[in-house]
This record gives C-alpha cells, structure tokens and sequence, in this order.
C-alpha cells in the first residue's frame, strides 16, 4: 500500500496542530513537541496510525462493505467528494442532517422523492404542469440533490465512516457510536482520539493536509475494491472449470 514519506507529510503540513491552549490532552501520546505555542504533530505516528488504518480499510472495501466520508468544511467538501465518488463510496459534505443514519429510513424516503421527481423530469410526467410548478419541483430536487446526492445511491447502513475533523463532525460521529459502526478519522490536537476506532493524528485544517490522508485512505479502499474483484474472478475461473 503506497504511503506518503515522511517528507511529503511535512511539505503538507500534516504535523501542524492547534494552538497549545487548544489542546486536548488525550492527543499526548500524539504530540511531538510544542513551537512558538503551537504543537506539533509527531508524523512518525501519523504514518503508524496510516498503515494501521490502511489496511482495516483496504479489508473492509474487499469484503463489499460501504464506507461514509463525511467532511461538511468548506475546505475539505472537493477533495473528500471526489475522492469517495472514485470508489463510488457514499458522501456527506454539504452538511449532516440529525438522524441521517441513526434514523435512515427517513432519509431514504427523501431520497426516493428526489428520484421521483428526476423520473418525472426525465419522462415528461410533468409535461401538463404549470411552468410554476415545474420550477417548485425542479428547485426541490435540487435542494434534495445538495444535501442528500452523495448518498442517493445507498441502500444500506454503511460499515464505517471516514471522517475529517471529528469535533465538527460531532453529530456523526454520535450516530456511528450508536449504531457500531467502524470508525475513521483525521484528529487534530485538539480532540479526543478516544472517541475513534482508528483515528489518524493530523492537521484537519489545511487542505493540503486533508487532501494527502484522504487520498490515502482512498487508495487503501481501491486496492481492497481489486483484491474483489480479482477474488471474484478467481472464483469464477475455478468454477467453470
């Protein structure tokens, strides 16, 4: 599994946490020293927790499992969507809706609406409506499509959530805590790395920072996604024969 070097973390700014009045003392075992009032992530920790994180990533992905991004800051939103959109996982990065997992059938119904009036659209249903109520619909399509796009196509409870910044992200992490659900998470100084099954220790504020361990945490997921479909294969060979 490609890791980034320690260099590339550095250059990214990965190691950069709070400010030391911010912190969070369950993040000692994490924090290499403290500069100009500001500690410091130590990265040789970040990559232990990156290989550990990896690898359960890359295992749940090869046994068909779904796994949630969630990242609702403005700086994370991009890189996370597209990111899980390359290995057609599920995505919250507009902003998490309470009971979203914890009550998902709700969601669900939303979501069944919102391919409802896609179908109408696309069928010409709508042809004998108002050009009024055509512009009401196609306006509460797209407000559905903001919010709840990234999950349209998910039929089930995932099996775990990668999140970024678990303090922003709180109302998620509760939900995922509830249901059991395997967690992932980029965690700056100033959280509780207790509140992750797998947390990450690093800089959840700079892009450049979220960018390298989300593509990593992706990358893990992809290779899971072939060792599938190679098994699949296999199976199917061994089949026939």
């Amino acid at each position: 599994m490609d890791k980034p070097t320690y260099k590339e973390l550095l250059d990214a700014g990965v190691h950069f946490g709070h400010m030391r009045s911010k912190w969070n003392p369950k993040m000692r075992q994490y924090i290499f020293m403290e500069r100009k009032g500001i500690h410091i992530i130590d990265l040789n920790r970040t990559m232990e927790c990156m290989d550990t994180a990896g690898a359960a990533l890359k295992q749940i992905a090869k046994s068909g499992r779904k796994i949630m991004f969630v990242a609702t800051k403005k700086q994370a939103r991009d890189i996370v969507a597209k990111g899980a959109r390359s290995v057609n996982m599920p995505f919250v990065t507009e902003r998490w809706l309470g009971g979203m997992m914890t009550n998902f059938s709700t969601i669900r119904r939303s979501v069944k609406k919102m391919n409802n009036i896609d179908k109408m659209l696309a069928d010409g249903t709508l042809s004998s409506v108002t050009k009024k109520e055509r512009l009401t619909l196609t306006r509460e399509r797209n407000k559905l499509e903001k919010v709840l796009g990234g999950i349209a196509n998910l039929n089930r409870l995932p099996s775990a959530v990668f999140i970024v910044d678990i303090l922003h992200e709180h109302l998620a992490i509760a939900e995922a805590k509830k249901l059991g659900l395997t967690t992932f998470a980029m965690v700056d100084t100033n959280s509780d790395p207790n509140q992750v099954d797998f947390p990450i220790p690093a800089n959840d504020d700079a892009s450049k920072s979220i960018s390298m361990i989300t593509n990593f945490a992706v990358n893990a997921i992809k290779e899971g996604l072939s060792d599938r479909e190679k098994n699949k294969e296999e199976l199917a060979g061994s089949t026939a024969n």
